[in-house]
């Protein structure tokens, strides 16, 4: 039903109708009719966005489909607000006893909202019926089954391959005399301070060259500090100073960072810098006041430091005596060798077929050299079919598309083509990105959650909606619009290019996706259902005026609670809220008044306690709260049946296993559509707490800390029905509690990661039966025989870590014939460690290997035998010298 954006719009119609609400009643009758003429009219929109795509009568076609959205959004209004009336009247009636008088005003109001409902519903069919007839003129017609080439199927998240809008190592050409001279321009010449610059437009490479040579071994080993800080469009200098810091200045944690005046960050940094050898790389600099404010706090030490500039403008390269280097277009060879291996990557040994050729050649040739728009048209033909119609389709979009404009506008365009072979609800996925700043990375999982909350996800077949939004997320990859960024599950990470977040902005004013607030530029930019705001919150009310906001974002805001009350009168059809890093202290009760929040984020606020008030939102789905003070949930928790997301940890140092969970109430078992439960205390619910975790039969993430050896006795028994488990994190309550894995009798089939914190003594005979892990971290758990002999066996591991004496020995051996997945090895705190042997033919597929604060090994295992071994990281510092 979801093909076009009509068809959230008619569910939801459905839904109404097949949920036979009482108070419906006198209005079914238009509520069916309303259905009826969006189904007309979905099969026309079809046909509209295609004309859309060729540019055919586009600005016709643009205020036709925008009218649609129009009174698309007015129906949903409409439905929201007759069922948020319909809920409060319902609250209002079990707060407690109602007067006759009061009765016979709530039968009124039932019978003026009826008559209002009908009414509005009239006045949108009156429009629709006028807007299908223009379509109707402007030659509209449903189309056949077939006829659009943009459908793509995101059933199933398939075997994606994880290429990214950035270029991959193998595919890094055109830029490798480049690449040795700026390597050269680092780590030879003077030793005074000097800056360079790399300038070019937007897609040229800049990024990506500027961060394969600070990659480099040779120049991780040549500076004593290295740091990495995105400046981007807006930045703001405390913060840039800060992030700064944290990058140069290890040693200095805690709150007091925070009240530090400019002066005083700069004055840390020169005190951290004037002894040591440095390189520092501000990417993506737009402003020339940069240099100006930077530059005092990188002395010149006659240390041989460097300062490496990426930048589109000359000019803020010319604002600081600098060796500038100019990147050029690429040329011919270098652009075709990126194509071919961007749209054959998995066919045809990476080559073009002949009758290809002549095609392909004529589509890199209007890239104009830019890696950027190769790479991302290359990444839309891979998923076409390899014949010359698909070919001399895209060509022609791109003769049609690119016109006489300039040279940026055209790769605009072009990489706006990706976007419009996108299928709803694909498109808003995409257009999501466009709510975030330019260079922001986003969690996936928070992601997921967001997509859902927002409609966009259906649950097809068997999958969840997480699943279906997952395999979302991996089609946006797959097509080279969404960059992946390493990090477990649970805290991966994707990104938008900054020319592709332009082109985002761009789409979504267009189809009236979402609007900003910043206090930089004071007034409301663009129009849509979902609101980002940044800095000041002065005067932003008056500017929303009466939007009909369903989502809430804040950066940077200061708080104020009667501010967030009025947002709650205001904007009571909200659906998705998010708080995240706001310095936020108090959680108003007024939120409970906000009935159809599907997702709430407190994350990283101040608040301690959650008003009882959130039992109302009935409609909840994931509930962040980490990095929050509060450490007890009210029972009335229990009451929320579709939460399906509850995520609630605090790091703690001082801690045993280094986090505080929150504690529950007898009850919780009732969340029954409960996916994720994470950080839960054990000890303070006992046999109770089991007998409750029995019931959460969806669970595929689970956590919980302060557990006991009673506790741990009867945990296995009480998860063996969670089928659908995933991801499993157990941390004991102290030393001296004994996490006995000989309790586990059936490991789960579907379990791929698996952190245990505390003491195990020994592996038990049935860690080879964990067939599915994928990620295993072992901390605190005093092992005495070697693990990697047990662990070897199993046959999906990609990651190990082992710290905090996870093992007591003194030798660990790695040998031939195990680990044949393992990637990633981590081991940390390691006490008694003094010696480790890597056999050849050992650890095949490694690619990272990390070893930090083993005070007793003084002798580093030899990693020649490593084939695959591209990351080998001692205490910090990059081996340079792999035999």
């Amino acid at each position: 039903m979801a093909e076009t954006f009509l068809g959230p719009v008619i569910t939801k119609l459905i839904e109404l109708l097949a949920e036979e609400v009482k108070s419906l009643r006198g209005v079914r009758k238009q509520v069916k009719s309303l259905q009826k003429e969006l189904e007309f009219i979905q099969p026309l929109l079809k046909h509209a966005e295609v004309k859309l795509e060729s540019g055919e009568i586009r600005d016709v076609m643009q205020v036709w489909v925008k009218h649609v959205r129009e009174e698309a959004n007015r129906i949903e209004e409409i439905i929201d607000e007759y069922l948020y009336f319909v809920e409060a009247e319902k609250h209002h009636r079990q707060s407690g006893c109602i007067s006759c008088f009061h009765k016979a005003c709530g039968f009124v109001k039932d019978i003026k909202q009826r008559h209002d409902i009908a009414s509005k519903i009239q006045d949108i069919k009156d429009s629709l019926r006028e807007i299908k007839d223009r379509g109707q003129g402007y030659g509209l017609r449903p189309l056949e089954q077939g006829a659009s080439s943009t459908t793509t199927n995101v059933e199933a998240p398939g075997n994606p391959r994880l290429s990214s809008l950035f270029i991959e190592k193998d595919e890094f050409v055109g830029l490798e005399t480049e690449s040795e001279a700026l390597v050269r321009k680092l780590v030879e010449g003077s030793s005074t301070r000097s800056v360079i610059s790399l300038v070019g437009q937007g897609g040229i490479g800049k990024t990506t060259l500027a961060k394969k040579v600070y990659d480099e071994e040779i120049v991780k080993g040549h500076f004593e500090l290295h740091a990495w800080v995105t400046v981007s469009q807006s930045f703001n200098l405390k913060k840039l100073l800060k992030n700064l810091k944290g990058q140069i200045c290890t040693t200095e944690r805690g709150m007091e960072e925070t009240d530090k005046e400019v002066a005083q960050h700069i004055q840390d940094l020169r005190d951290s810098l004037k002894a040591k050898s440095y390189v520092v790389v501000f990417d993506d600099v737009w402003q020339e006041e940069l240099w100006e404010d930077i530059n005092s706090a990188l002395p010149n030490n006659n240390k041989g430091s460097r300062i490496l500039v990426t930048t589109r403008n000359v000019g803020v390269a010319n604002s600081s005596p600098c060796d500038l280097i100019q990147l050029q277009t690429w040329s011919e060879t270098s652009s075709w060798e990126l194509f071919c291996k961007k749209a054959f990557q998995s066919e045809f040994q990476g080559r073009c077929p002949q009758d290809l050729e002549d095609l392909s050649l004529e589509i890199v040739n209007k890239c104009q050299g830019l890696p950027l728009a190769i790479a991302t048209i290359a990444g839309l033909l891979s998923r076409k079919e390899k014949v010359e119609l698909e070919w001399r389709r895209v060509l022609g979009d791109l003769n049609t598309k690119s016109g006489m404009n300039s040279q940026i506008e055209r790769i605009s365009q072009i990489l706006s083509l990706s976007y419009y072979d996108l299928p709803y609800p694909l498109n808003y996925c995409f257009l999501y990105f466009g709510i975030f700043p330019e260079d922001y990375s986003i969690e996936c999982e928070r992601l997921y959650r967001l997509w859902i909350a927002e409609g966009f996800i259906i649950a097809r077949g068997e999958m969840t909606l997480e699943e279906v939004a997952e395999a979302y997320l991996k089609e946006l990859i797959q097509r080279n619009l969404v960059a992946i960024e390493f990090g477990y599950r649970e805290n991966k990470k994707c990104r938008v290019h900054d020319l592709m977040h332009d082109v985002i902005l761009s789409r979504a004013n267009e189809v009236c996706f979402c609007q900003t607030w910043d206090e930089n530029k004071p007034r409301i930019r663009g129009a849509g259902r979902r609101l980002r705001i940044s800095g000041s919150i002065e005067n932003v009310l008056k500017n929303v005026g009466d939007s009909p906001i369903r989502s809430l974002f804040f950066s940077d805001i200061d708080e104020q609670e009667s501010f967030i009350v009025t947002l709650f009168k205001k904007f009571k059809l909200l659906e998705v809220l998010d708080f995240d890093r706001v310095p936020l202290n108090i959680l108003p009760k007024e939120v409970g008044n906000v009935f159809h929040l599907k997702y709430l984020s407190l994350r990283d606020t101040k608040v301690k306690i959650l008003p009882k008030s959130i039992k109302n939102l009935q409609k909840l789905q994931s509930l962040d709260i980490r990095e929050t003070l509060i450490r007890e949930l009210p029972v009335e928790i229990n009451e929320l049946r579709n939460l399906r997301h509850l995520l609630a940890y605090r790091v703690n140092e001082s801690s045993f296993d280094g986090y505080d969970g929150v504690r529950m109430h007898e009850g919780f078992g009732n969340l029954k559509e409960l996916q994720s439960l994470t950080l839960l205390e054990a000890h303070h619910g006992g046999i109770g707490l089991l007998k409750e975790l029995e019931k959460l039969r969806k669970l595929r993430s689970l956590g919980l800390s302060n557990m006991t050896s009673e506790t741990w006795r009867g945990f296995w028994a009480s998860i063996q029905n969670m089928d659908h488990l995933e991801r499993l994190g157990l941390g004991a309550k102290d030393e001296n509690e004994v996490l006995d894995l000989q309790y586990i009798s059936s490991p789960h089939r579907l379990l791929q990661e698996l952190i245990l914190v505390g003491r195990l003594q020994n592996l038990p005979d049935t860690i080879p039966r964990f067939q599915n892990i994928c990620v295993l971290i072992l901390s605190f758990s005093w092992l005495i025989d070697d693990p990697c002999k047990c662990l070897k066996v199993l046959p999906n591991l990609e990651s190990l870590v082992l710290e905090s004496n996870a093992y007591e020995g003194e030798e660990l051996h790695l040998e031939k014939g195990g680990f044949e997945k393992l990637k990633v090895l981590w081991m940390r705190k390691l006490d008694g460690l003094k010696h480790i042997e890597i056999v050849e033919g050992a650890l095949p597929a490694l690619e990272k290997l990390y070893l930090f604060q083993c005070p007793l090994l003084k002798e580093f295992p030899s990693v020649k035998h490593l084939k695959k071994l591209k990351h080998f990281e001692i205490d910090g510092s990059l081996v340079l010298n792999w035999n």
